[in-house]
Order: structure tokens, then sequence, then C-alpha cells
């Protein structure tokens, strides 16, 4: 049986990244695919890089990392939004920022049977945001190819990210996964007197998948869903000239995101109501 870690959503998280891959190393596990956001918010997305390019056979291009390695004109970007990319390019090499802004934007193989497909948010948009309370209609174009996928084969199993919070949906006898963020995790639906301790969400986060690779015949197959604790006082004392240093440690610390207006509208558009 062939085992695969699968990653996510790094975010310059350099504490959360070595803490994650000696979990892997400790589990025995020699293939690592990562789905990609490897840079921005955390100081250290230069180290993260060199770390993925090391330890990873499959690497996947996320919205942060084609956004901070693509130089371009930023005069119709907000001041705000003018430095932010600045001062997150100016952390990466050259280097590193050819190796982003050439990485491939979906993978697809077998594994015991099933067709599997992985990128960052969504077939058609690296930064689409589609969650596990979408419409049916919503999370079955999640298995269909697009003009960027590899092949134009209906998926059965399809493996992403971009979200930050884990979860395994079944629909019409497909599979579809999120894996969580290794380096900023965070739950959407909080409520202070409901939720547990935060330690439940400021953990690191990623998939295990085993099956064989490559075979079109039906064989045992499995997910497992793996939280590892890291030292966050560690990461945030490595960033004490982050542009970003509160919002940062606010989404370390809470497991919640920076802006949840965002997150609310979201879940309001699916006729949610968080309140109640």
């Amino acid at each position: 049986m062939d085992r695969i870690a699968i990653i996510s959503d790094i975010h310059g998280n350099l504490e959360a990244l070595k803490t994650v891959l000696q979990d892997i190393k400790l589990r025995g596990i020699e293939k690592i695919y990562c789905l990609g956001d490897i840079v921005a918010k955390g100081c250290n997305s230069e180290e993260c890089v060199k770390l993925i390019r090391e330890n990873c056979e499959i690497v996947i291009r996320g919205n942060c990392d084609r956004n901070m390695s693509h130089v371009r004109d930023l005069s119709n970007e907000t001041e705000l939004e003018r430095t932010r990319i600045n001062w997150n390019q100016n952390r990466l090499s050259k280097e590193s920022m050819d190796y982003l802004q050439n990485l491939p934007f979906c993978h697809e193989f077998y594994m015991s049977g099933s067709l599997v497909r992985m990128f960052h948010a969504s077939p058609v948009k690296d930064n689409e945001v589609v969650i596990n309370r979408d419409v049916c209609s919503k999370l079955y174009e999640m298995f269909l190819p697009s003009d960027k996928t590899e092949t134009k084969n209906i998926a059965d199993i399809v493996i992403f990210g971009h979200l930050h919070h884990g979860f395994l949906e079944k629909i019409y006898n497909k599979t579809l996964i999120n894996v969580g963020s290794v380096g900023n995790s965070f739950d959407p639906i909080r409520d202070d007197k409901r939720d547990s301790s935060e330690m439940e969400v400021t953990q690191a986060f990623y998939v295990v998948i085993e099956g064989e690779i490559g075979s079109k015949e039906y064989k045992p197959f499995s997910y497992q869903f793996v939280r590892v604790p890291y030292d966050i006082d560690k990461e945030l004392e490595s960033n004490y000239d982050n542009l970003e240093i509160e919002n940062y440690t606010f989404e370390l610390k809470h497991g919640r995101y920076r802006d949840m207006k965002k997150i609310n509208d979201n879940f309001e558009r699916l006729g949610i109501d968080l309140n109640k």
C-alpha cells in the first residue's frame, strides 16, 4: 500500500511546517503532496518554499503563491494591498518567485480504482470558495473537468485546500476532501458560548491517504485527518517585523479568520444564520 501525506496552506508559518514534516517522517510516510499557498501572512515564506521544494514530490500553486510571485502593475490596487504585496515579494528570492509562478494548477492520478484530482480551490479558479454546505449542484461541479485540469474525466475523489478548515463530504458516490491548513487553521462557525477549547483548531492539520497509486482496479483505500500541536509562540517570535503581526497573531492564537464578515457573507449566501 502507498501512503501520501497531503498538506496545504502553510502561509509562511515555518514552525508549523517543520513540525508537520517531522510528524510525517515519524509516521514513515515518504510521499508528500502540497496543495499550495506556501507563502504570505507569515514572515518565513522563503524558508517555507525551500522546505517544500526539498520535501514534496508534487506541489500545486495556490492563489497566494500566484499573487505574490507575479510582478505586475499595482496601480489599481489599494495602498494597503500594494504595501502587502510588495512586503511579501521582498521576502522572496527571484528563484522562489519563479518557482511559485511556474507551479501547476492541478494534479490527478488513479489510486485503488478511483480517479483522484487535486487543486487548490476549485477546478476553475484557485481562489473560489466552495464549502461543504453549498448546494449539491455546486459541490458536484468540484468533480467536473475544466480547461485547467489534466484530463476531461469526471473525478471520483477531489482533494483541495484554500478554506483552512478540513472536512469530508460524500455526494453521488464521490468524495470531496478538504485537508485543512498547516500554518493558518481556523474554523468558520464560532460562538463564544458553544466553542470547545481553541486548541481544537489552533494546530497544524493535514491528511494522509492510503491505497495503490496508479491502480485502476478497486482496492483498499483510506483517509486519515491528522492534527499536530506546534509552538505558536516560537513562530510569532520570528515574526517581530511582520507587517500584519496583529492579524497574524489573532489568527494563530484563536483559530479565527481576521475578516469574519467575509465568512458570514459566505454563509448568508447559502441562507445559513450562524446566530441561531
